[in-house]
C-alpha cells in the first residue's frame, strides 16, 4: 500500500511519540483508516517496558479484589480477538492456582473464578475448575502439604514481537517507522505542531510538522510533557517496577502457576523458551534511571524466596539465568500500596492556547493496547476531521492469518514443506513469524542456504530478515526483543553477532524504508 499523503502544509496528520505496543497499536490503526502517521522512538520498538512484561495476555485475575470489573471485562473480551489475529505468537496456558492457607478462602477464589469465566467473551478457551494436585504432574513439583489448587486459561505473548508485528503492518499501509529517533522539541505552530527528530546514530536533525501530536511514551510520558511537548498539560505518573527471574526448567508439564503470598502478592511461574521457567513479577515503586532498568536486589530475594516457598527443588541466586525489569506507568497516588494502583488507562486529549492538540496515552497494560488504540484513534479521527471505521478487531497481524487460526496444523503443513529444517528450528520459525516464515526461507532447500550459523539456531538468513524487514540493528534487537534465542546461546554469540554486524558495509543503515523492504 503507498504513503498516506497528509494536508499538503504538514508532512504528516500524526506524529506518534514512543514505539512501545500502544505508540506501535496507535500507528497501526491511524494509518489503517487513512491518516498519514510518523512514529519515532529514541530506542529500538519495544525497548522498554514492552519487551518486560511477564508476557501474559490475561484478564487480570487479581484486579477483581479492587471492584475493576471494567477492565476485566475489557481485557477478558481481548483474549478472543487478539488470539484469533496472531495465533503464532499468543497461545492459550492454563494457571494453576494451589490453595495456600491463611492468604485467600477457596470460596473466595470459587467466586473470582466465576465470575472471570463470564465476565468476558470467552469461545476457544477452556473454563476454571479444580484439580488435585496429589500424584499429579501438577502436583509433584511442589510442597507436599499443597494439595488442592483450581485452574483456569489466559493467555502467553511475546512481547516484544506484538509491538513489531504492529509496526510491520502499520508501515506496510504507509506509515513511517523511525527507530533510534528521538524527538527533542515539539512545539505549536498555529493549528499544529513543529518537531524536532534526531537520529540517535547520526546525529542529524530533521524538522517536520504534524497537524496531531500522540504522547505513547510509556514510564517516559510524563518526562516528555514537561520536557519535550511544548505547551501540555503535565499529568503525574505512579512509576512502578516489575521485575522477573529466569531460570532452568522447575517442572515437565505445560501448565503455568499462579501463587499466593502470604503478602497477598501474586507471583507467576511460567513455562518459557523450552528450557525455563520465568518467576515473577514484583511492583516496587521507581525513581531511577528510565535508561538503566534492573531488578534490585530486594526484588530478586522476593522472587526467589516465593519460589522456595512453593516449590520442592530449591532456587538459588546461582541459579538465575537472566533477570529483567520493566517501570509500569500507572495512574494512581502515591500513597496506595503499588500493587494495588489501577492498571487502567486514560486517554488526555487537549489542545494548546493556539489550537495544536495533543493526545496522552497515560496508563495501560498489553492486554487493552489493540482497545485503548481503537478509542485513541477515534479521538484522533474526530479531532482531525476524519472519517474512518474501527478495522483492527479483525484484521490478522502480519503472519497471523493462519487458516481457522490453526496454528497446530500449520506447522505440520509447514514441517511437510520443509523436512530438511530441524524440529526446533522449524518451530521457532513458526512461532516466531507464522505465515511470514515462507518469506524469510524462500529460495532454501537445505540448511547451508541458511548461511553462517551464529549458534542456536541463528542463521545467517534471519539476521538479514531482521535487518531487513524488522528494524532490526543491535545483537541485543536480535537476540532479545525479535527473537529470544540469547537465552539459548553461548556466553559469547551476542559479541560475534555484533561484530559481523558491524563489519557489514551498510550497518550504519541497516534500517530501510517501506518501498526498500523485502515484504
Amino acid at each position: 500500500m503507498g504513503e498516506k499523503k497528509p494536508d499538503s502544509a504538514f508532512d504528516a496528520d500524526v506524529l506518534v511519540i514512543g514505539g512501545g505496543i500502544n505508540g506501535a497499536g496507535i500507528a497501526r490503526d491511524a494509518v489503517g483508516r487513512g491518516l498519514s502517521v510518523i512514529l519515532c522512538d529514541k530506542g529500538d520498538l519495544a525497548g522498554g517496558t514492552s519487551s518486560a512484561s511477564t508476557k501474559l495476555i490475561h484478564g487480570g485475575l487479581r484486579y477483581l479484589e479492587h471492584y475493576e470489573f471494567g477492565l476485566v471485562r475489557s481485557a477478558l473480551s481481548e483474549r478472543e480477538v487478539l488470539l484469533s489475529n496472531a495465533p503464532h505468537i499468543i497461545w492459550p496456558l492454563r494457571f494453576i492456582l494451589p490453595q495456600s492457607p491463611g492468604v485467600r478462602p477457596a470460596w473466595l477464589i470459587r467466586l473470582g473464578l466465576f465470575l472471570y469465566d463470564h465476565l468476558g467473551k470467552r469461545k476457544r478457551l477452556p473454563g476454571s475448575g479444580a484439580i488435585s494436585l496429589k500424584n499429579t504432574p501438577q502436583g509433584r513439583p511442589l510442597k507436599p502439604e499443597l494439595t488442592k489448587a483450581a485452574y483456569y486459561s489466559d493467555c502467553w505473548v511475546d512481547d516484544a514481537r506484538l509491538v513489531v508485528l504492529n509496526a510491520i503492518d502499520a508501515s506496510e499501509r504507509g506509515a513511517k517507522i523511525l527507530t533510534r529517533t528521538e524527538c527533542v522539541c515539539a512545539e505549536p505552530a498555529g493549528s499544529g505542531w513543529r518537531a524536532t527528530l534526531a537520529d540517535r546514530r547520526t546525529g542529524d536533525e530533521i524538522d517536520i510538522r504534524a497537524r496531531l501530536v500522540v504522547n505513547a511514551a510509556g514510564p517516559w510520558a510524563e518526562k516528555c510533557l514537561t520536557d519535550v511537548i511544548e505547551g501540555a498539560h503535565v499529568t503525574p505518573l505512579r512509576l512502578v517496577r516489575g521485575s522477573h527471574i529466569i531460570v532452568p526448567k522447575m517442572f515437565d508439564h505445560d501448565d503455568a502457576y499462579i501463587f499466593q503470598n502470604p503478602d497477598k502478592r501474586i507471583v507467576f511461574a511460567i513455562p518459557y523458551e523450552r528450557d525455563f521457567t520465568m518467576i515473577g513479577t514484583t511492583d516496587e515503586d521507581f525513581d531511577g534511571s528510565l535508561d538503566d532498568v534492573q531488578a534490585s536486589e530486594r526484588e530478586i530475594e522476593y522472587l526467589i524466596e516465593t519460589a522456595n516457598r512453593f516449590f520442592n527443588e530449591r532456587v538459588s541466586r546461582n541459579a538465575i539465568v537472566r533477570s529483567f525489569s520493566g517501570v509500569r506507568p500507572l495512574l494512581g497516588g502515591g500513597t496506595d500500596d503499588a500493587k494495588e494502583v489501577t492498571r487502567d488507562y486514560r486517554l488526555d486529549l487537549r489542545k494548546t492556547t493556539s489550537g495544536a492538540p495533543v493526545l496522552s496515552v497515560l496508563g495501560g497494560k498489553i492486554t487493552t493496547y489493540r482497545k485503548l488504540a481503537e478509542q485513541a484513534v477515534e479521538k484522533i479521527s474526530e479531532t482531525l476531521g476524519v472519517d474512518g471505521a474501527a478495522w483492527t478487531a479483525s484484521a490478522p497481524l502480519p503472519g497471523g492469518d493462519v487458516a481457522d487460526g490453526d496454528i497446530d496444523e500449520f506447522a505440520r503443513t509447514f514441517a511437510e514443506q520443509h523436512p530438511w529444517l530441524p524440529e526446533n528450528l522449524r518451530q521457532h520459525y513458526v512461532h516466531t513469524y507464522g505465515t511470514r516464515a515462507s518469506v524469510l526461507l524462500q529460495g532454501a532447500r537445505r540448511i547451508e542456504d541458511l548461511g553462517h550459523h551464529f549458534g542456536a539456531g541463528l542463521y545467517e538468513r534471519e539476521v538479514l530478515y531482521l535487518i531487513g524487514n524488522e528494524w532490526a540493528v543491535t545483537a541485543d534487537d536480535i537476540l532479545w526483543r525479535r527473537t529470544k534465542l540469547g537465552l539459548h546461546g553461548e556466553a559469547t554469540m551476542a559479541d560475534e553477532l555484533q561484530r559481523w554486524l558491524d563489519a557489514r558495509p551498510d550497518h550504519e543503515n541497516t534500517e530501510l524504508s517501506s518501498s526498500e523492504k523485502a515484504l
